[in-house]
């Protein structure tokens, strides 16, 4: 068992702090994905060219905000961990703490937007599997 739990009013506490980190990494995430397919497209363009003229602004740029973007996630996903939270998807804004409920570690589960603790599931379920506190 581990030696640190989280009551559901203790990770409430957490929460403006954790939703304004889980909105930076959740726009940075988007921004890194929409830097990688402009990436991805302009590399298949000038494969399927056969060579070409690249933009080297536009993918110095580009790549700059790929990396920008890893680094605002990576960060923020540490502060995350710091905080005791394992983060579970980053398209949804899911984060996890663990929790002893009725003797067994479970998770208690809290999705970005949400304003209160109010749900867990067990350490080998996921989101769609959470049930109500």
């Amino acid at each position: 068992m581990s030696e640190r739990y989280f009551g559901p009013e203790e990770v409430e506490r957490l929460l403006p702090r954790l939703s304004s980190i889980m909105a930076r990494v959740m726009a940075a995430h988007a921004e890194g994905a929409e830097a990688r397919a402009w990436l991805d497209k302009e590399q298949q363009r000038i494969t399927m060219a056969g060579g070409g003229v690249v933009d080297q602004a536009a993918w110095r740029t580009t790549r700059e905000r790929l990396d920008d973007s890893a680094r605002t996630v990576q960060e923020g996903l540490a502060a995350i961990r710091k905080m005791g939270g394992v983060t579970k998807d980053l398209g949804l804004g899911l984060v996890d703490f663990l929790h002893l409920r009725e003797g067994r570690e479970v998770n208690l589960c809290w999705r970005y937007g949400e304003e209160r603790i109010t749900h867990w599931h067990g350490l080998s379920e996921g989101y769609a599997t959470r049930k109500p506190l």
